[in-house]
């Protein structure tokens, strides 16, 4: 991978090059495919840093640009919980992760991260679990964790919490919707104490200070599926949290398991809805373990760079006159995919991707999973 100023990934990041990356990943509007774009288009964090107040002016906008006091205060701050951050294409970095399409440029992380490199399964579920929804948890995170699983998932109450206490002494990966320091639910803080002290990992894509928001939920989600060959779902409701992650996980090709569950029971009415719509059944930690077991070689780093190649000089082109104007007219609520916007528009593939780039950082471009992308009107 081609780090800022040209390097390689053979060589660590310097702390003014992870900086930089935390900073232009701080900035607004720049999420995880902006991010990347930036850095393909620009050759580096700092160049990018430096595009950015034109971009979002050609946007529609002006946008708030990291502060770097600010980003040096979190660096701190992270060092001084025992925290650190790693980016993407380091060694450290999650491999199974980094090829999701909006995996997090950097993250930060508290505990061992040698349990990133382990085989993994998320398990989530229903907050308000049975007693029966606990115990099936425990004994699926138990095994699982004896197979030589990592186990995955994202702190709440419940299932959640139960998959965590179950996996303790075999390693396991809580993730924040929130900042590592703002542990959410808080009577969750000794089970976050007890996951790095035993060898686990904490892990969030968020700034420290910041304190979790609804919106901030499927985000998380988001990084439970990609850390994982497989989702489980042990108890979930048809309006549950635990259906945007099954989405999400099987949106990334990874497989997802549901416990069937009584159709008299709320609890079960999502898990059975996933397994209607095509989910594997999990009546025992075999039937988990049997089904990740081929999957298991994705683990291993994949080869080449995780950002595309350089681009070329057409993909550099600045729209012509007339032709920025065309391709906004081109959009609307309706998502249409890139391709589309070429061929009706007649413009070079780079302008069209520039303009995107630049309504992106201005806060008025939707980019969807498929893909496709729409106008914020």
């Amino acid at each position: 991978m081609k780090q800022p100023g040209g390097r390689s990934s053979g060589i660590a990041m310097t702390d003014e090059m992870r900086l930089a990356w935390l900073r232009l990943y701080r900035s607004e509007n720049v999420g995880p495919i902006t991010f990347r774009q930036l850095i393909n288009r620009f050759g580096g964090a700092e160049a990018a840093l430096a595009a950015l107040p034109e971009l979002a002016a050609r946007g529609g906008r002006r946008i708030r640009i990291a502060d770097r006091a600010a980003v040096e205060e979190e660096m701190a701050k992270a060092a001084r919980l025992g925290a650190r951050f790693i980016c993407l294409g380091e060694p450290e970095f999650p491999s199974l992760l980094r090829i999701s399409d909006q995996c997090p440029p950097i993250l930060a992380i508290m505990g061992d991260a040698a349990v990133l490199a382990r085989p993994t399964v998320g398990i989530v579920g229903a907050r308000n679990a049975s007693l029966s929804g606990i115990k099936l948890t425990k004994s699926f995170a138990a095994e699982l964790g004896k197979a030589g699983y990592a186990v995955v998932s994202g702190l709440a109450r419940g299932i959640d919490a139960a998959a965590h206490e179950a996996a303790l002494s075999t390693g396991t990966i809580g993730v924040f919707a929130g900042g590592l320091d703002r542990p959410y639910p808080p009577e969750n803080k000794p089970l976050m104490r007890r996951i790095v002290d035993g060898g686990g990992c904490l892990v969030s894509e968020m700034p420290f200070g910041w304190e979790p928001r609804a919106v901030d939920f499927p985000r998380r989600n988001k990084v439970v599926a990609g850390l994982s060959l497989g989702l489980l779902v042990v108890e979930a409701a048809m309006r549950s949290g635990s259906l945007i992650s099954a989405r999400l996980a099987g949106e990334m090709g990874r497989l997802v398991f549901a416990v069937p569950g009584s159709p008299l029971d709320p609890r079960a009415g999502g898990t059975n809805r996933l397994l209607k719509d095509g989910a594997i059944v999990a009546t025992e930690p075999a039937d988990v373990i049997d089904g990740l077991r081929p999957l298991d070689a994705r683990m291993s780093p994949p080869s080449g760079d995780v950002f595309d190649e350089p681009i070329d000089e057409s993909a550099s082109e600045e729209p012509v006159q007339g032709e920025r104007d065309k391709i906004v007219e081109a959009l609307g609520p309706t998502p249409v995919s890139i391709d589309d916007i070429v061929d009706h528009t007649g413009a070079n593939p780079g302008a069209v991707q520039l303009v995107l780039l630049e309504l992106d950082l201005a806060g008025r471009l939707e980019r969807h999973s498929d893909g496709t992308v729409s106008i914020l009107l």
